[in-house]
């Protein structure tokens, strides 16, 4: 198997932990030194490829969500809206502004008009299913079997269609498999660890004995199991299904499903990933508890390293529940976190790039010049395919129009579905990134000076 072997030693990776306490913050008084000139994303210049109906637009939503008011409060105000103006009403106020925004469109005709304007401007769709569930509400299998169908048409849709070479797409566990039970798979395997291959046998139907679960949720498993086996078939060889972490209280349960379908699947690529969300003060050692995992168990590695968007609520259970707070103290410690895992992922790609790849999902541009620099001195190829970057649709265009233009790969996460369908996948969005949402100035100021620019050259006659 290409993943057999690491060429970095463990002792070396594990040594890498020291990336992320006073070793990281060291590098991180050098940064100005390791910053690419050629991506300052100062130039308005990136907006010049937007029409002035999209500029507007974006000026427009950008503005509204700069107000934490209307961002903390956006559920309830639709929830408002809708009473007042009604189904049709509420759907085309939203359709034109937030929505077009944020989602690529309802049908596959919509959406493929999104993705070919995308398509030519160098960015690639990684497309999102908008389903996920939380804690009190879970729905029954039929509806995890809807989810189900929609997620194979998505894998579809994204192979099917020439938007892009190397197509990706996002899948929620939770769309799958009710929180309830993962949230006590946590509780068990912290216990007593279940082995990757039992879960893989049950992937493959033979009928197996969960330990610690009772017959209802021992059969509630199999079959999210084989929901999830057969989006994995679906998927291989064409489609990478990148798994989005959610809650601490179940994040253990989803990456060790996870990592069994990357040890059943990733055979000879990365076709299923893991998220690993760099605000938590645990991310650096589950990143290379996988790194060791894939060693010993023979299987590539795909990761997607985020900072995290549960921040809040986090901190709150945690209090609740008399816990630590598994956040990092500081916005600081939170990017010496992530700086430092994105070190620890592009030194094992760069001894073996066929085995390990990484999305480096961030709307942080400090972050994205300091990987653009280690890429450039590992002599990692910017459009190789194992190092990618990727930003929200909507959102950050001033940084992936820029990479893109330099030759890096870029994703832009892309949402899809009706109005109604959307709406509570786009009011969590916000919440949860509200703090990104809030500090978006530096691409209006770009927005506003392009539009100033075409205002200046239309009076002038074009000189």
């Amino acid at each position: 198997m290409l993943c057999s072997h690491l060429r970095p030693s463990l002792p070396r990776l594990l040594s890498l932990r020291l990336l992320g306490t006073a070793a990281s913050r060291t590098i991180a008084v050098k940064q100005p030194e390791l910053l690419s000139a050629t991506l300052a994303f100062e130039d308005s210049g990136a907006f010049r490829v937007k029409s002035l109906g999209e500029l507007l637009r974006a000026l427009g939503v950008f503005r509204l969500c700069s107000f934490p008011v209307l961002v903390n409060n956006c559920g309830k105000l639709m929830s408002v809206a809708r009473t007042l103006l009604g189904r049709r009403g509420f759907s085309l106020l939203l359709r034109p502004t937030v929505y077009a925004q944020f989602v690529a469109g309802e049908n596959e005709s919509e959406i493929s008009q999104s993705m070919e304007k995308m398509s030519s401007l160098g960015l690639r769709p990684m497309l999102a299913v908008p389903i996920e569930e939380d804690l009190g509400e879970s729905t029954g299998e039929k509806r995890y079997d809807d989810n189900m169908e929609a997620m194979l048409e998505c894998v579809r849709m994204s192979h099917s269609n020439a938007w892009c070479k190397d197509p990706m797409m996002q899948l929620k566990i939770t769309a799958l498999l009710s929180p309830e039970l993962c949230v006590k798979l946590t509780t068990l395997i912290a216990q007593q660890p279940y082995d990757l291959d039992l879960l893989i046998r049950a992937m493959d139907g033979e009928m197996v004995t969960f330990p610690g679960l009772d017959e209802k949720e021992a059969a509630h498993f199999l079959c999210g199991l084989k929901r999830l086996n057969k989006i994995s078939e679906a998927s291989v060889n064409k489609v990478r299904v990148l798994v989005d972490a959610e809650y601490t209280y179940m994040n253990p349960a989803l990456s060790l499903v996870t990592m069994a379908m990357m040890k059943k699947f990733n055979k000879d690529s990365a076709w299923i990933w893991n998220t690993y969300q760099c605000y938590l003060k645990e991310s650096r050692s589950l990143l290379l508890e996988a790194l060791r995992l894939s060693k010993n168990q023979g299987f590539c590695l795909g990761i997607k390293l985020v900072r995290g968007a549960y921040m809040d609520k986090e901190r709150k259970l945690a209090e609740k529940d008399g816990r630590a707070d598994p956040i990092h103290k500081s916005w600081n410690d939170t990017n010496d976190s992530y700086n430092g895992s994105l070190d620890v992922m592009l030194e094992v790609i760069s001894q073996k790039p066929d085995g390990y790849r990484i999305i480096v999902a961030t709307h942080n541009e400090e972050s994205v010049r300091r990987a653009a620099k280690r890429m450039e001195e590992l002599g990692i190829d910017k459009d190789g395919g194992s190092v990618c970057f990727g930003q929200l649709l909507g959102m950050c265009d001033h940084v992936s129009l820029t990479l893109a233009k330099e030759g890096y790969t870029v994703y832009k996460s892309v949402p899809y579905g009706s109005v109604d369908d959307t709406l509570p996948y786009l009011v969590r969005r916000a919440q949860e990134n509200r703090t990104v949402l809030q500090g978006i100035r530096k691409e209006r100021d770009l927005l506003r000076q392009e539009l100033n620019r075409r205002m200046r050259r239309s009076l002038t006659g074009g000189r």
